[in-house]
């Protein structure tokens, strides 16, 4: 995919991912943390962290036409190695959203959960979580800094 509407898609696309990843953490601790909270929302948590793991790699191979449309300079060159890990922590965003799916259907089904496994859970989806926001962060303000540099500065 190159262009959208005349538009170059990556520019258009990076917003799925800049709302999605910190959407879907914020959604993936409220159910580590709370149970009511996930018996509601660890479905809708799993599709928005599968629909997170699509958009990364096309969003990534949009911003790869970009870079060759219009040249790599050592700013593009370290938004687009930043923003080829980007799958790697949307990957472990879902893994933490599956989790969570295994802990909700383990209750649901009126098993046993232990505490310990519910604790580990929700530790890896708070590290899965911060982390992949933090990387977002970190790649959004790479491409920021490589499209505006000092012009957005006055």
């Amino acid at each position: 995919m190159s262009t959208i509407n005349g538009l170059p898609a990556h520019v258009l696309l990076v917003h799925i991912i800049v709302v999605l990843v910190p959407l879907t953490s914020l959604l993936a601790v409220l159910c580590a943390v709370s149970r009511p909270v996930r018996q509601r929302l660890v479905w809708l948590v799993v599709a928005l962290a599968a629909f997170t793991v699509v958009m990364t790699p096309i969003t990534t191979d949009a911003g790869e036409w970009l870079e060759h449309k219009i040249g790599r300079t050592p700013a593009i060159h370290t938004h687009a190695h930043l923003g080829d890990t980007m799958i790697y922590f949307a990957i472990g965003l879902l893994v933490a959203a599956l989790l969570l799916l295994f802990v909700h259907l383990r209750e649901r089904g009126e098993r046993q959960v232990g505490l310990v496994l519910v604790s580990v859970v929700a530790v890896l989806t708070v590290a899965a979580s911060v982390a992949a926001t933090v990387q977002v962060y970190r790649i959004g303000d790479t491409g920021a800094k490589a499209t505006w540099g000092d012009q957005a500065g006055g």
